[in-house]
């Protein structure tokens, strides 16, 4: 006799029904509302459309401040002076995917690449005629996004300046990030347009105009393929979601603020943004469903910069208030037999970038 069976049961809820309901309700992943470090960063510009932090797969943070590149090792602490262009302001920063090149974009419309493990520049290259505050790698292809409302393409192994020029924003470019899986890369400009373009093609793939407010924060899904995420300025304040295989934005969100800077977890199906007016906050979400697993506040000003560390577990946020703050959002994915410290384990002797 089974008495479990429909026949013995006096509820008119199903016996797996009620074994669900009956269940311990699953316990939301805590996330810490504090920074586990918070570190000095003098001269870090307030300029939504600039791009100052990234770190790179060597486990290096590069922050750029006034004129100069300062450069962070998570596994040391050591702190080294990468350049100081002297006549000129650092406007973006961002590290080739795999090595130890560094881009580094000017106030004037260049473009340098240097090899941070030896603090030495193979090159500068021209082709901007106003500051680059937005650049992207894919493999050998170094992307420029500029004020002059150019795209250019540069493939680092050759002596050209450039092998592409994109012409189809009509304001500043300030957001631009390749999915390097898809061949795809999206550009977001201040004349509130996203674009994807589909490879090194000249005219864009899809030219997306729901935003209302300037276009920065872009995040491509490393977990669903021509998957796309959008974030909007002050007057927009919305992230949205594109299938970039047939250009329909597939969800949408409004967040209450400016968007500044969009990230996806490397370990779960979670996304993070920054934000600026009115609350500068730090939202950990849960894609689909765009629950929010944590909002962290503690910036005084809007945050503008946001990376994450190689091994997904750490954001670091930067803003006007001159500092950098660390925060574990999100969980290690498990692999058998792979141990080791964590990032935030070895952070306690550094309190100043510079």
């Amino acid at each position: 006799m089974d008495p479990t069976s429909e026949l013995y049961s006096t509820s008119p809820i199903h016996f797996d029904s009620q074994r669900l309901l009956l269940s311990p309700k699953k316990t939301p992943r805590a996330v810490g509302k504090v920074p586990f470090k918070v570190l000095d960063a003098p001269d870090l510009a307030d300029d939504f459309y600039l791009n100052l932090v990234d770190w790179g797969s060597s486990n290096n943070l590069g922050v750029g401040l006034g004129s100069c590149v300062f450069m962070w090792n998570s596994g040391t602490g050591q702190v080294t002076k990468l350049c100081d262009l002297q006549d000129d302001i650092v406007t973006s920063v961002s590290w080739i995917q795999r090595g130890s090149h560094i881009s580094i974009g000017t106030s004037k419309g260049l473009v340098q690449i240097w090899d941070a493990e030896r603090c030495r520049r193979l090159r500068t290259m021209t082709g901007h005629t106003a500051r680059v505050g937005a650049l992207a790698w894919n493999d050998h292809i170094l992307s420029s996004g500029s004020r002059d409302r150019s795209i250019l393409h540069r493939d680092v192994r050759q002596p050209d300046q450039f092998l592409r020029k994109l012409t189809g924003h009509k304001q500043e470019v300030c957001g631009l990030r390749w999915n390097a899986e898809d061949g795809q890369l999206a550009s977001g400009g201040n004349d509130n347009q996203l674009m994807v373009w589909d490879k090194l093609n000249a005219n864009p793939l899809w030219k997306l105009t729901d935003h209302t407010a300037a276009v920065k924060a872009i995040a491509w899904s490393p977990h669903q393929h021509h998957l796309l995420a959008s974030g909007g300025g002050t007057a927009d304040r919305h992230i949205k979601f594109w299938n970039t295989q047939t250009g329909v934005c597939v969800n949408n969100v409004d967040t209450g603020s400016q968007v500044c800077n969009l990230a996806w977890s490397k370990n779960s199906n979670e996304l993070v943004s920054t934000h600026g007016f009115s609350q500068n906050q730090i939202v950990v979400w849960k894609y689909p469903s765009m629950t929010q697993v944590a909002s962290l506040t503690g910036h005084t000003y809007r945050v503008l910069y946001l990376a994450m560390s190689p091994d997904g577990q750490t954001v670091v946020t930067g803003a006007g208030d001159e500092t950098l703050r660390f925060w574990k959002c999100f969980n290690k994915r498990e692999r058998p037999g792979i141990g080791g410290e964590s990032v935030g384990s070895r952070m306690e002797q550094w309190s100043t970038i510079r």
